[in-house]
């Protein structure tokens, strides 16, 4: 018992003196903290004293005296926007100034360096054709001034507008080298080799279009885009072959082989101006973009079949007909190809493969180079373009997921292939070669027939369901021109065709009925 109760009076005591610890320790706090506080109250008056004896002396104009908070206001307001705008200036100068250069500089230096590695590694393989005066020397050259004149004209913003677009700065960097003396005999580029970037150029841009078509749209519109794809191109080439024939006295044949070279639309233009708007869903609900993708795609169809229509009848010997009837076999024989690699490309490569948009990608890229290329070599320039549509449109069907990634790497190939494109078409015309009286002639009879052809647009779909604005803008959007023109200005040297200005491009520069006999001598034809 003795023990016991020793054991809980000496914890009962211990309790009690934690508690007494514990009370001693809170009063201290306590007492620590009004110190603290009357330390505090006992500085305060002094430092608003200081305040008020230094506010009570200053003085602002119109009698006014500043207070108390608008000092301090001002204070604030003006001490750290001295640093800061000191502190600019110098962050910017030692960016500029480091050692190692960094920021702009920097790029700059990047840039250049990397295109004189490639020069040095092409000219380590080639030798003397990428020395001035050969042809790759001549293409690396055009394109790095093209990428370089397209990125200072998305430079340029006026008030109000958008960016300029690139392709500008690409075309007039391509026409100021081919005409400067100086630098045109430095650059000298083969026509094949020329011919052959433009196609692939044109292969790229097509399968693009193909890609960016909505079938559902497509679908809905189908009467509005069969309307577009013959009506507008139709009526241009009729108006500029009959405008020819009484202005310039060309035959009949030339004159529609004329119209139809002016009568195609630039997919070039059209196609990645269509993507962007798509992108941003403007006009999707009522599938604008893919109306003009498609219609003005099977617009080109129609202008390079007809083109090749009107060509084999003006150097054949055989019946019209038979020119006639090899046009259809060439849309015939597109659409089919276009079918059977499309579904060939939608199940190759398998799904369960690594790295499949890549190889899908590559898979759609090469067949349409290989289409547009192999079919001019077979004799049917005018089924590459369709096939092309055909293909990468029925392959995108079902790629319902990688769909996008796959327009992302086929817009990469767009983006190097398109200097060269517009930078060839640049160079493509020749001022010395041009006549005045010609030129005039040329867009008199291409600016009538655009008017006309824009009318003619407003009126097919006018019954579509579309605004006013919406009508005003599908009736517009077909003026640019440039890539089928190019690709068929010349029509394999059968016959002559001089570029025509920036608007024209390339327009036929055939001269008068005299000039039409002597070349149908030189070639062996009957006129």
């Amino acid at each position: 018992k003795f023990e016991f109760c020793s054991a809980r009076d000496a914890c009962t005591y211990m309790i009690s003196n934690l508690g007494k610890m514990a009370e001693d320790d809170l009063v201290a706090k306590t007492e620590d903290r009004a110190s603290s506080a009357s330390v505090s109250n006992d500085v305060l008056p002094a430092h608003h004293t200081t305040k008020e004896a230094d506010a009570s002396d200053t003085k602002v104009v119109d009698g006014n005296t500043q207070t108390e908070t608008t000092a301090l206001l001002n204070n604030s307001a003006q001490q750290p926007q001295e640093p800061m705008a000191e502190s600019k200036t110098p962050g910017r100068l030692k960016q500029i100034c480091a050692c190692p250069p960094q920021g702009i500089l920097a790029r700059m230096i990047t840039y250049g360096a990397a295109v004189v590695l490639i020069w040095a590694m092409v000219w380590s393989i080639t030798g003397q054709e990428c020395l001035p005066g050969g042809n790759l020397f001549g293409i690396l050259f055009l394109f790095f001034f093209a990428v370089m004149g397209g990125k200072l004209m998305g430079l340029i913003k006026l008030p109000g507008l958008p960016p300029l677009p690139p392709l500008l700065g690409m075309l007039l960097v391509g026409f100021l080298l081919r005409n400067i003396p100086s630098v045109s005999d430095l650059i000298q580029i083969d026509m094949k080799w020329s011919a052959a970037l433009r196609s692939i150029a044109l292969a790229i841009i097509l399968a693009r279009a193909g890609l960016g078509l909505d079938p559902k749209a497509l679908k809905k519109l189908k009467a509005v885009c069969l309307r577009l794809s013959f009506g507008p191109c139709v009526t241009e080439a009729c108006i500029a072959a009959v405008l020819s024939h009484f202005l310039m006295h060309l035959p009949w044949t030339w004159g529609f082989l004329l119209g139809f070279v002016l009568g195609a639309v630039s997919p070039a233009v059209v196609v990645p101006s269509m993507l962007i708007l798509q992108a941003g869903g403007y006009g999707v609900d009522k599938g604008v973009p893919t109306l003009l993708m498609a219609a003005g795609s099977f617009d080109d169809i129609l202008a390079i079949t007809g083109f090749n229509t009107c060509l084999g009848i003006a150097f054949s010997t055989g019946s019209t007909l038979f020119s006639v009837l090899r046009g259809l076999l060439e849309v015939t024989i597109g659409i089919a190809a276009g079918g059977l690699l499309g579904i060939f490309v939608r199940y190759f490569p398998s799904k369960d493969q690594v790295s499949i948009v890549w190889k899908r990608a590559f898979f759609l890229v090469g067949l349409s180079v290989f289409a547009v290329f192999c079919t001019v070599n077979l004799g049917f320039p005018g089924s590459g373009g369709l096939c092309t549509i055909v293909l990468a449109f029925l392959a995108g069907l079902s790629w319902s997921d990688e769909k996008k990634e796959v327009e992302k790497i086929i817009g990469v190939a767009w983006e190097i292939f398109q200097p060269f494109l517009f930078g060839l078409i640049g160079a493509e015309i020749s001022v010395v070669s041009l006549r005045p009286e010609t030129v005039g002639l040329c867009v008199a009879t291409l600016s009538i027939a655009v008017v006309i052809r824009i009318i003619a647009t407003f009126l097919l779909v006018s019954f579509a369901g579309f605004e006013l604005k919406e009508k005003i803008f599908i009736a517009l959007a077909w003026i640019p021109k440039a890539t089928v023109q190019v690709e068929y200005a010349f029509a394999e040297g059968q016959c002559l065709l001089q570029p025509r200005g920036f608007f024209i491009y390339h327009c036929a520069d055939i001269g008068e009925r005299g000039q039409y006999f002597d070349y149908c001598k030189e070639f062996g034809v009957g006129g």
